[in-house]
């Protein structure tokens, strides 16, 4: 219950700041009132809920700026895992790296903003799953889901993965080539940029 509340949080089916009905979901998904509540507190855990006095719970709504302290440290827990990636990195690995970075250009071309950015998230997976640190890849996924919000926004911004595709195919060349420092820097330099990025969504944002 709590991964299908959650998928359905971070798909947009509930929106920020949506009050969370306890009716309206253990109908839906089929489950008591107990295990939902249960569910409930565990995704507030993740920072994905919140719960209000005498109202009950709602979707947790990431602002700009929270999204900015999130990018910071993930800089810090994605600079580490690509450097270990690199270092425990197998041929087929590194061949399914490189094949979603193929797809990646192809999205680029074609114009297709949607399917660009799951494979920006598919690629992030992979490069954490190769690492094989569970608590470092736990922490991102919590800070990551955190932001979904926004960085759909990024990928929808006019131009935005064409700026972003050079940076990752240069994670993947050192991570691939088992360069633990320039996988690192390649993690830090991508991530200083989507930081600017929100930035820059920010200001906009506020000017409106």
């Amino acid at each position: 219950v709590t991964e299908a509340v959650r998928a359905a949080i971070l798909t947009g089916e509930y929106a920020p700041r949506q009050r969370l009905v306890e009716v309206d979901l253990c109908e839906r998904f089929g489950t008591s009132r107990f295990i939902l509540r249960s569910a409930l507190q565990e995704l507030s855990a993740q920072g994905l809920v919140e719960f209000q006095r005498n109202r009950g719970a709602r979707v947790r709504e990431v602002s700009f700026a929270e999204a900015i302290e999130i990018t910071e440290v993930r800089i810090l827990l994605e600079g580490h895992l690509a450097a270990r990636a690199a270092e425990r990195i197998t041929q087929p690995e590194a061949a399914r790296l490189r094949g979603i970075i193929k797809d990646m250009r192809s999205a680029v071309d074609n114009s297709e903003l949607l399917r660009y950015s799951d494979l920006n998230r598919q690629l992030h997976a992979a490069v954490r799953d190769i690492a094989g640190h569970e608590t470092g890849a736990r922490l991102l996924r919590q800070l990551r889901d955190q932001t979904i919000r926004h960085q759909f926004s990024l990928s929808l911004v006019p131009g935005r993965p064409a700026v972003s595709l050079p940076q990752h195919e240069a994670i993947v060349a050192a991570v691939a080539g088992r360069d633990a420092a320039g996988a690192e820097r390649a993690m830090h330099e991508h991530l200083h940029g989507v930081m600017q990025a929100l930035r820059a969504l920010s200001a906009a944002a506020k000017r409106q």
